[in-house]
């Protein structure tokens, strides 16, 4: 393909000709690309191709991007037929969001730190889209070391006040659900010893986490032993708890085939109780949470700048500490 400005459409016919181009440039390299990765490959692609950047081939970014995915994909190392083991990140807790914007980097940043602040060794895993994490201003140190997943893809780790905070990087101009690197790929060499408590931020990538726990951010919910504590997070609204029914139907052939660990804990942002009303747009998945559903307040903080590398409000962290005292990953606060 020319890398002339030129419309891309007229160098390579219709943009339904470019896109199965560039598809298949992805694809060539990747043998095993999922249907995920390829829509997710073609869009980066195609806005490069959009851009119109000299010296900038949308086929050769497509090409790499696949075998980035590739790369990591064949990395996979766990079985997928029987339980994996977590015992390598102590008690692991993965954190999805129910809908857009319910928080859920913030209810993961604000566990992290109250586990930290009750001594705990805790690894805090940012597992969503870079574009989209909302871990990105967490750290209160950007650490200067990497751990290299292959030539394209590495984890980057950082400090959050005491607890180590694990980013995913690459070079390219994005990175695909099947490049988000597997679990073990995000223990740092060595891992701390003892890690008690390993926090997993997927954020609204959970939606896509939740189409298969095989592969990419999705391997979170693998089920294990240990067994993990998934948390999901949503708001007080009639939208978001029908977004999260939707989250929890999608997950629910992997749980019903012991592929995948089920919700654990139903947590609510930005609210003391719910409204009345929200709970009648619950479907039966949710319904099913209603009852031990714990709440978070309202932290204007939050609202206007999303995680920083401030400590979390102490009135979300309050309102978490009685949930992990309950799990054994804190002291109880009523013997502090």
């Amino acid at each position: 393909m020319s890398t002339t400005q030129q419309d891309p459409a007229q160098a390579t016919g219709s943009v339904f000709e470019l896109n199965h181009r560039l598809g298949a440039a992805a694809r060539a390299r990747a043998p095993h690309l999922g249907v995920v990765d390829v829509e997710a490959i073609v869009d980066t692609a195609a806005a490069a191709a959009a851009g119109g950047a000299p010296g900038v081939d949308p086929i050769d970014i497509a090409a790499e991007l696949g075998a980035a995915t590739d790369a990591v994909h064949t990395r996979t190392v766990f079985p997928e037929t029987r339980p994996v083991s977590w015992a390598a990140f102590g008690a692991l807790i993965p954190v999805l969001a129910g809908s857009a914007g319910a928080g859920a980097s913030c209810v993961a940043a604000a566990i992290t730190d109250a586990l930290q602040a009750d001594r705990r060794c805790a690894l805090l895993v940012d597992a969503d889209d870079p574009a989209r994490s909302g871990l990105a201003c967490a750290s209160t140190w950007e650490g200067p070391w990497q751990r290299p997943v292959n030539e394209q893809v590495s984890v980057r780790y950082s400090w959050r006040d005491n607890a180590l905070l694990a980013r995913v990087e690459t070079p390219l101009p994005a990175i695909t659900p099947g490049m988000v690197p597997v679990p073990p790929d995000w223990l740092p060499d060595p891992p701390p010893t003892p890690l008690h408590t390993t926090v997993v931020d997927l954020g609204h990538g959970g939606w896509r986490a939740a189409a298969t726990p095989v592969y990419g951010a999705g391997g979170w919910l693998r089920r294990g032993l240990p067994a993990q504590r998934p948390i999901l997070v949503v708001r007080a609204t009639r939208p978001s708890l029908r977004q999260a029914e939707e989250l929890l139907a999608r997950l629910e052939p992997w749980v019903s085939s012991g592929a995948a660990t089920p919700i654990y804990q139903l947590v609510v942002n930005n609210a003391r109780k719910w409204p009345p009303g929200v709970t009648g747009a619950a479907g039966p998945r949710i319904t099913a949470l209603l009852d031990d559903t714990l709440f978070v307040p309202h932290e204007r903080s939050w609202e206007i700048a999303g995680v920083t590398d401030d400590p979390s409000p102490p009135k979300a962290v309050d309102a978490l500490r009685p949930l992990l005292a309950s799990w054994g990953l804190i002291t109880s606060p009523r013997h502090r």
